[in-house]
């Protein structure tokens, strides 16, 4: 899933995205130690995908005391 279409998403969406990657890294990192992955940059795309909806969640609570700021 690219950013824009993260940005899309509501605060209930993007945190339950974020849970849904997490456990899918550890199942592959698990999965990973055990026996090998079919393919292997899995890995790096989920970790990228939480990087994304981690960022994307930081700049909407930076956003948020400035709107409060400006009213």
């Amino acid at each position: 899933m690219d950013a824009s279409k993260l940005r899309e998403l509501s605060d209930n969406d993007l945190q339950q995205e974020l849970d849904d990657a997490s456990r899918q890294l550890f199942e592959l990192r698990v999965q990973s130690q055990a026996e090998r992955l079919d393919s292997p940059s899995q890995i790096k795309a989920k970790r990228r995908l939480i990087a994304r909806i981690k960022t994307i969640r930081h700049e909407r609570a930076q956003e948020q005391p400035e709107e409060a700021v400006s009213e």
